[in-house]
């Protein structure tokens, strides 16, 4: 017995140890000497207690090199499984279940579009060469060292990353703003199913001649809404950054407590382990920045030093047409364009399948852009459904746009690196410390004929479907310097100067309309603690705008006096999201209450589900319930004609229900913040026990839809995950750039088991704040451990 538990120890202790040494080769090295080739100088790398690299180099093409190497080293694993996802490849490291994600991104044609880019871009541009020797250090990082846990887990063999990668993930990121995929089905089912009494809640213009000559069938319907839940589902579950809305706002010198210009900015991306930015501060005689970088880019997209800083939000412009294409019926191969028969272009591709035999893919493309109905494999549909996507129309020079962005001190240089991103739509909000504030909206917006309303498909067939060019960049919505000293960016629909308009699936006003209350009282002079305290504000108007019309309905609706006073709450409640709150609880599961009783029985199952994953909706329930009258309110299931009271009755007797059998029968345990919860998930997390090795969380977590701290959830019944919300937080006082703050959700290393992986989770979740050091001495003050990249000799 002795010599059998020696020897279990023995084993045990050998396992232990194996598993230390597993561990500990696959952390990030921060400290010591590592030889790196093609440097023409040593670089130095010094990580604070963040984390964060501080990179010292004589040069540019040794500073990008470097950062490449350090980035790969904490986030190698991201790398690889978002160019996996904009090319089409994650089911030969994941299986069969991620062939449908992989078909629909073969039949974006990012991967064929981003290959054709890389072979014609111009490598004299010094933002190719920062790009190449970025690469050149995450290549050779991959070279000389350990795979990451995941790639053991999964399988996957290490391969060069690739400028066509980099544009790639562009394109990724690109189509994860592109809301047309998920509304422009739905909506167009209302146009031509339900009718113009449907279509008014949603405030478009009415279009009563329908798609084309004659309607889409209904597998044509079936099809389009499989293309939207795939859509939908694809971004959801890849567990990988999804760009939904931001805050930012930029505020000049005569309104600040300092007397110089401060920026506030917080994108709102969906969480995700690792978090989307790589925070670095890259430095080399003439130049320096601390930034934060989107895997395999060299160049921040945002970013601040002592003179300048920036911030970015979603601009939500509607840069994708839905375009359904009439068949020739003697010919299956040819859709009408322009006044003729045009044969439909095809190429085959092949999906590789883990533990399976590889797919083959026909995809098919008109003058309009893909057919993309060959996301589906076996379409049940006849009509092809076109793509025309402006990211793959335009030329689109994002890179150097950001390249020179990372240097522009001044309006006119930061106005003209603007104008060189194309797509996605962003509004940048700028401000430098000789005390100009500015804001661009980029994007390259369309020509559409007139009259032609892109929030429904377009008929392929007419002119409506044409682009007569694009619009110059003096017609985007920008301000620079304006009179009241502040500048307001939260996704909400801008004016153009020369009054063009400019379709797009903008968020709600009120966010924005919330900060703008509070940034337009000229007696505040705006400093950090202020500006981080209207970050954190979990409060909204659009409660009281949803409810008003209907507290009579809630009242008369209210069983009991139990229930008689949570309508009560609900009636004096400010719309204040914090976590002890019943009212918040209350409304979020009436919204979605009145949602599907209102709706669903008219769109069915599928396309309300998809209704209530777009910003569609949003808009559209203060409309329903103020109008009494509205054709939704009567249940097509029914032989009795409802009206909005009734209909109001039963989403609050249902709601009721819920709450109950979930939470129990006392309403003050309904807390908001023990149902609205945050979980980082990581892409291995979807596992169990794996998520309790990858994922962080649950955390009780604030705010809620459109509040300013915009933990934002999907439409549905509690309990509540956040999905997105603010991915940084970042203040810049530009008197003192060296004492800006920010955070990061969860923390700098995606590498799991290292010590910077999560330790700013618990921080973020209670709003707090910290440096982001940038002065010499600041860095050196604050340095844990110093890496030294050599030459190779």
């Amino acid at each position: 017995m002795k010599r059998t538990l020696t020897a279990l120890a023995i084993i045990i202790g050998v396992a232990a140890a194996g598993g230390a040494w597993y561990v500990t080769s696959k952390q990030p090295t921060r400290d010591g000497s590592v030889d790196l080739a093609h440097l023409q100088a040593p670089v130095s790398v010094a990580y604070d207690e963040r984390g964060v690299p501080h990179i010292q180099a004589q040069n540019e093409a040794d500073m990008y090199r470097a950062f490449g190497f350090v980035h790969a080293q904490d986030r190698l694993f991201q790398m690889e499984l978002m160019r996996r996802l904009a090319r089409g490849e994650l089911a030969a490291v994941l299986g069969d279940k991620l062939v449908e994600t992989d078909r629909l991104f073969r039949t974006l044609g990012i991967r064929q579009h981003a290959d054709a880019y890389a072979q014609a871009m111009d490598t004299s541009q010094p933002s190719y060469k920062a790009l190449q020797a970025y690469l050149d250090g995450i290549n050779q990082y991959q070279d000389s060292h350990p795979a990451p846990v995941e790639f053991d887990l999964l399988g996957i063999e290490k391969r060069p990353f690739t400028v066509a990668d980099t544009i790639s993930v562009a394109g990724y990121m690109a189509y994860s703003f592109a809301a047309a995929f998920r509304t422009e089905p739905v909506l167009s089912f209302v146009r031509d199913q339900l009718g113009a009494d449907y279509l008014k809640v949603f405030d478009l213009a009415w279009h009563p001649q329908g798609v084309m000559g004659q309607p889409l069938a209904s597998s044509d319907w079936q099809d389009l809404n499989s293309i939207a839940q795939l859509s939908n589902d694809a971004l959801a579950e890849a567990g990988l950054p999804q760009f939904e809305g931001s805050n930012a706002w930029a505020v000049s010198g005569s309104r600040t407590a300092s007397g110089k210009p401060l920026l506030a900015g917080d994108p709102h991306i969906r969480f995700s382990v690792p978090a989307v930015w790589y925070e670095a501060q890259l430095s080399y005689p003439g130049f320096d920045l601390y930034g934060h970088h989107q895997a395999l880019n060299p160049v921040a997209s945002l970013g601040h030093n002592k003179d300048f800083a920036w911030s970015i939000t979603m601009f939500q412009n509607d840069d994708l047409d839905l375009i359904a294409e009439k068949v020739n019926p003697q010919n299956p191969n040819q859709v009408w364009y322009q006044g003729e028969w045009t044969d439909l272009q095809t190429r085959s591709e092949t999906i590789e399948v883990k533990n399976a035999e590889p797919v083959q893919l026909t995809l098919r493309s008109s003058k309009h852009g893909p057919i993309i109905n060959d996301a589906l494999g076996n379409t049940v549909g006849k009509t092809p459904i076109a793509m025309w996507w402006a990211f793959l129309e335009t030329d689109n020079p994002i890179l150097d746009g950001f390249y020179k962005l990372n240097r522009a001190e001044t309006l006119s240089k930061a106005r003209s690196a603007v104008e060189n991103i194309e797509a996605p739509g962003l509004n940048v909000i700028w401000a430098n410390a000789t005390g100009d504030i500015g804001w661009w909206a980029a994007a390259k917006l369309p020509r559409r004929p007139a009259g032609v309303n892109p929030s429904f498909i377009l008929d392929g067939a007419s002119s409506e479907s044409d682009k007569l060019g694009f619009y110059p960049f003096s017609d985007n919505p920008q301000e620079e310097n304006p009179a009241r000293g502040y500048i307001v960016s939260a996704n909400f629909q801008t004016v153009s100067p020369t009054d063009i308009e400019i379709p797009g699936y903008y968020n709600l006003p009120d966010r924005g309309q919330r900060i703008n209350q509070h940034l337009a009282d000229s007696s505040v002079k705006w400093d950090q603690n202020n500006s981080r305290a209207l970050q954190l504000e979990t409060g909204t108007g659009y409660p009281a705008r949803l409810l008003k019309p209907i507290i009579d309905d809630l009242k008369a609706a209210a069983a009991d006096d139990q229930e008689r006073a949570l309508v009560e709450q609900l009636a004096q409640w400010d719309g204040d999201h914090t976590l002890e709150s019943v009212a918040a609880t209350v409304f979020n599961q009436l919204v979605y209450e009145i949602a599907r009783h209102g709706m669903a029985d008219e769109l069915g199952e599928a396309f309300f589900n998809n209704l209530i994953a777009t910003r569609a909706l949003d808009i559209a329930l203060p409309r329903l319930t103020a109008d009494e009258q509205s054709a939704w309110w009567d249940n097509r299931n029914t032989d009795a004609v409802e009206n909005r009271a009734s209909t109001i009755k039963a989403a609050w007797q249902a709601s009721m229900q819920h709450l109950r059998q979930t939470l129990g029968d006392i309403p003050a345990d309904w807390q908001w913040g023990k149902t609205h919860t945050l979980t980082h998930n990581h892409p291995l997390g979807q596992k169990k026990p794996l998520d309790r090795l990858f994922n962080i969380g649950p955390f009780a977590a604030p705010g809620g839809h459109e509040t300013p701290n915009n933990y934002a959830h999907k439409i549905g019944p509690a309990p509540w995950d956040v999905s997105y919300g603010p991915s940084t937080r970042r203040l810049v006082d530009m008197a003192d750039a060296s004492k800006a703050i920010g955070i990061n959700p969860v923390g700098q290393s995606g590498v799991p088991f290292d010590k910077h992986f999560s330790d700013q989770a618990e921080r973020y979740m209670r709003g707090e704040y910290v440096p982001m050091h940038l002065s010499q001495d600041d860095v050196a003050a604050h340095t844990e451990s110093t890496l030294k990249l050599k030459p190779v000799e």
